[in-house]
């Protein structure tokens, strides 16, 4: 089975990556340059009991050639073509089980014939890395898919069955606000939303990202010049910024509450996922 991946809209792409836009969504977040290649990579998927799926770097085009940028590193390997993406596709597999504490591995770049090398000087440097001859490009549950703009997570149906589904995540959520949280400083009810929202919301929950400690909105302690503000429970200054639910089941490693939130976006998981 086969599918393609990259920002091109044309008809051979299966799956359209657009720029990934960190911090507040608030303002424009449009990409003027997109750093993610049209064709980016491709995935084939083994039909036979194994199911392995492996990824390759650039893609097809309309006509079935391969589509490589202008400036993209190419070379000649016993008389067949290789070469590299302008802007390169990283992977980086877990060191052991994704979903029982595993810990990074290496990142590392694909070429157009699954090659695994060792990354580049820069991002675009014209020279390729040495080629690493151990390790492969076959994905496993929790490797990372880098496309230079946009990372991709890749789980398997086995890791995936560790995974909270969408009604679970939302019934702890329930079970949070039945418990009704109170705000340490204004002494008000907050609630946890489902989904981060921009409009500004009296019970919506914040966390100071220095310390941990979670409350309401409230004006004690802001800094005019920046945008420090003294947390009243531990005196420590530092930003703050809305608590809300990490709602996408696949990125969980396990089904436990979601006592942690990452740092610093403010979304909250299990203790096991976040770290």
């Amino acid at each position: 089975m086969f599918s393609q991946i990259g920002r091109s809209s044309e008809c051979p792409i299966d799956f359209v990556v657009m720029d990934t836009i960190p911090g507040d969504k608030a303002g424009d977040c449009k990409v003027t340059q997109s750093t993610i290649s049209r064709f980016a990579c491709r995935f084939l998927v083994e039909r036979n009991g194994t199911h392995t799926a492996s990824v390759y770097a650039a893609g097809f085009d309309s006509s079935r050639n391969i589509f490589l940028g202008e400036k993209a590193t190419k070379w000649q390997h016993n008389g067949e073509i290789d070469g590299l993406t302008t802007n390169g596709i990283l992977i980086l597999h877990p060191r052991g089980s994704f979903c029982g504490g595993s810990l990074p591995g290496v990142w590392r770049e694909i070429s157009v014939g699954g090659g695994v090398y060792a990354l580049r000087e820069s991002r675009s440097t014209p020279q390729k890395g040495t080629k690493i001859e151990d390790e492969t490009n076959e994905l496993q549950d929790g490797t990372l898919i880098d496309l230079c703009g946009a990372t991709l997570l890749w789980r398997s149906s086995d890791g995936l069955n560790n995974s909270p589904t969408r009604k679970h995540l939302e019934e702890m959520i329930d079970e949070l606000n039945a418990g009704r949280p109170q705000c340490p400083v204004g002494l008000n009810t907050l609630v946890i939303p489902r989904k981060s929202t921009i409009s500004y919301n009296e019970k919506q929950p914040y966390v100071y990202l220095i310390c941990g400690h979670v409350q309401g909105l409230h004006d004690w302690g802001q800094d005019k010049n920046s945008d420090g503000r003294t947390c009243p429970m531990c005196l420590k200054v530092g930003p703050i910024v809305k608590l809300c639910m990490g709602i996408e089941p696949a990125f969980y490693v396990d089904s436990g509450p979601p006592t942690f939130a990452f740092n610093p976006c403010g979304h909250m998981a299990s203790e096991q996922t976040v770290k």
